[in-house]
């Protein structure tokens, strides 16, 4: 398929994997981070059973980073974010939230620790450059924040492990989970991490040179044919049986941590300063009223994601809202994410939801649906 029939206009821009995404059958895209992201490569079901019997390739450049630089960069970063960052050495990687002064979540990141006081935080959707740059101006902090030439690839699966050695060598293996490495691959500049958005064994794959997107992508796929690479998107499916957050969607600016069951990436006992800290205290001293959970949909196997919020019933009264939802092939029901008033968020209470104007039943039920501590990516 031509790029004609996509109607792509300059305001937004495109990955340095496009024509490669094309190439390899991508017939849907979507904007996150101001940036085209391939979201179709036929049946979301088939990507779903491709990434988690074989493996995929996933074209995230839209997690855009933002670079943070200077002498004061290590007090910057830990100004930003709630978690406690004093362990984190140089080469790891952190799951991180970014919260504003009212203690409500920006962003919910992954922090890279590339040297001594060289940051990157990789994105999800919203704008934490310019939330970035405009604490910085009042910090008093010597720091500079820009955003990189970096750009992602996602490859995750069963397999990627092997392919990955095909490209890097054996020692591959060493790299541990959540942490990250330099490397060149036929002289394309990377940073390699055990890391992704799949709840699968995966690595994401940062390219540091954005004129070499198609031929970094061409490379892996070719290496990965042996392996059942195929060419695909983040799954839906997937990612909600893992109970891994959608920015705007399971969170955003009015949700705060507590409510989501990370109080692990919150530490308010420490002398540590950091944006929101008062807010936060207050949010957890005087208890939360609403909280997140999982649910089973008990209906016909959904067609596909929500593509709205869905209202929640207790007894006609709404008590909350489903934020994210699909049917698992794999555990052969409806499975969502939802966010619902505290005192009825106890396991097997029964609720009722609107789907298509249709009352249907549910009940809360325990998350992550599958793989709850995450043995498989930390394998």
């Amino acid at each position: 398929m031509s790029n004609k029939n996509f109607g792509f206009g300059t305001q937004i821009r495109k990955s340095p994997y496009f024509e490669s995404t094309v190439k390899w059958g991508a017939t849907g895209f979507s904007v996150y981070n101001h940036m085209y992201i391939p979201r179709d490569f036929g049946s979301p079901e088939q990507n779903f059973w491709n990434l988690i019997e074989k493996s995929i390739l996933c074209d995230v450049a839209v997690e855009r980073q933002v670079e943070i630089t200077g002498p004061d960069a290590f007090k910057f970063i830990q100004l930003l974010t709630p978690r406690d960052l004093s362990k984190l050495s140089i080469g790891q990687c952190k799951y991180v939230l970014i919260v504003n002064n009212d203690g409500g979540i920006l962003n919910d990141p992954v922090l890279l620790r590339l040297a001594e006081n060289h940051f990157w935080l990789s994105l999800a959707d919203s704008d934490i450059l310019l939330w970035a740059q405009g604490v910085a101006v009042n910090s008093g902090l010597n720091v500079k924040i820009s955003e990189p030439d970096v750009s992602p690839l996602q490859l995750q699966g069963p397999t990627s492990g092997k392919i990955m050695e095909k490209l890097f060598g054996e020692n591959i293996k060493n790299l541990k989970y959540y942490w990250l490495k330099e490397y060149k691959l036929n002289d394309i500049p990377l940073i390699l991490s055990r890391t992704g958005w799949s709840s699968e064994l995966g690595y994401e794959i940062y390219l540091r040179d954005g004129s070499k997107g198609n031929e970094l992508y061409e490379t892996i796929m070719e290496a990965g044919k042996e392996h059942g690479l195929q060419p695909g998107h983040t799954s839906s499916i997937r990612r909600i049986e893992g109970g891994m957050l959608s920015y705007h969607a399971d969170a955003d600016i009015n949700t705060n941590p507590f409510e989501l069951g990370l109080d692990r990436l919150v530490n308010l006992e420490s002398d540590v300063n950091f944006i929101g800290k008062e807010a936060l205290k207050k949010i957890k001293k005087e208890g939360i009223k609403r909280i997140q959970v999982g649910l089973e949909i008990e209906c016909e196997p959904l067609s596909g994601p929500n593509t709205i919020f869905w209202p929640i019933l207790n007894n006609d009264l709404k008590i909350g809202k489903v934020t994210s939802a699909v049917y698992s092939p794999r555990l052969k029901r409806n499975i969502a994410l939802a966010m619902i008033d505290i005192r009825h968020s106890n396991l097997d209470t029964k609720l009722t939801t609107i789907i298509n104007k249709k009352k249907v039943n549910c009940r809360v039920v325990e998350k992550p649906f599958f793989d709850p501590k995450k043995k498989i990516a930390s394998s």
